[in-house]
């Protein structure tokens, strides 16, 4: 049997989701209350898989690890894990195939990111937006990996205005390292008239002598991932748990965000 857990975590508490050595990451915080458990024994002999290796800083509402539990599955439940985890709430628990994989059952992955409104041209920001939809090879867009197919298929890229700040939500199969903040800066400094929609074109046709840098992670949220054949099980309580948890570390920084919207208002 195969258990596939859906997570959600504060990116801001760890240096990415990957495990590393002597740091705080969302994958070895998983394995180690896994393994004191006794639910596994390690990530190797248990299969453990991430669905996404999110970068330091950026959070997920809806990332996915599997594993092959060795022994006390019955212990791979929400409220236990939970109990043992700090800044990561399992929201969810689905039985899945033996041969499932996080990552490549995937069908889709939703980014949003929230971005602070600098009096951006929304227009602009708009037209630079919709050529990014489609196929592109996007490594003027991304932190390029050996091997690595730079080629991917951008399904849609909306912008949703709001009071003082924007949504930006970016939806494909695959990204590449660092690829959606790189879209959302250009796509920023085409709102501030920085770049022209001719040259995000350029960049796309692999026309380009510098790449435009990433926007910073704490904006990112891994929103959500599509997988049309599991199905997982949401933890109420563990979804009130992470509320309760989440509104308690970002209540200052709502109000100081508030305070200090209104005097830059005022200035």
């Amino acid at each position: 049997m195969k258990l596939a857990l859906r997570v959600a975590y504060d990116g801001t508490a760890f240096y990415g989701f990957q495990r590393q050595p002597d740091v705080r990451t969302v994958e070895g915080e998983l394995l180690e209350v896994l393994t004191k458990l006794g639910i596994i024994e390690d990530a190797e002999s248990s299969g453990f898989k991430g669905a996404s290796r999110t970068d330091k800083g950026v959070s997920a509402l809806f990332n996915v690890v599997s594993f092959i539990p060795r022994e006390r599955p019955g212990l791979a439940r929400p409220e236990v894990l939970n109990h043992h985890l700090r800044d990561i709430w399992v929201l969810g628990v689905a039985k899945v195939p033996d041969d499932f994989h996080p990552r490549f059952w995937a069908k889709s992955k939703i980014y949003r990111y929230y971005l602070v409104d600098e009096g951006f041209d929304s227009g602009r920001m708009e037209e630079c937006a919709r050529l990014f939809v489609g196929e592109h090879n996007f490594s003027a867009f991304a932190r390029l990996e050996p091997e690595k197919n730079p080629v991917r298929r951008v399904k849609r890229f909306e912008i949703e205005e709001r009071r003082g700040y924007y949504i930006i939500e970016i939806e494909g199969k695959g990204f590449l390292w660092e690829m959606a903040r790189r879209m959302v800066n250009a796509m920023r400094f085409c709102g501030l008239g920085l770049m022209e929609s001719t040259e995000i074109e350029g960049m796309l046709k692999g026309q380009y002598t510098k790449k435009v840098p990433p926007a910073p992670p704490e904006g990112l949220v891994l929103w959500r991932i599509d997988y049309p054949e599991v199905s997982f099980k949401t933890d109420e309580r563990g979804l009130q748990k992470a509320k309760r948890d989440i509104f308690g570390s970002y209540s200052r920084a709502l109000t100081r965000a508030a305070l200090f919207g209104d005097v830059l208002l005022e200035l």
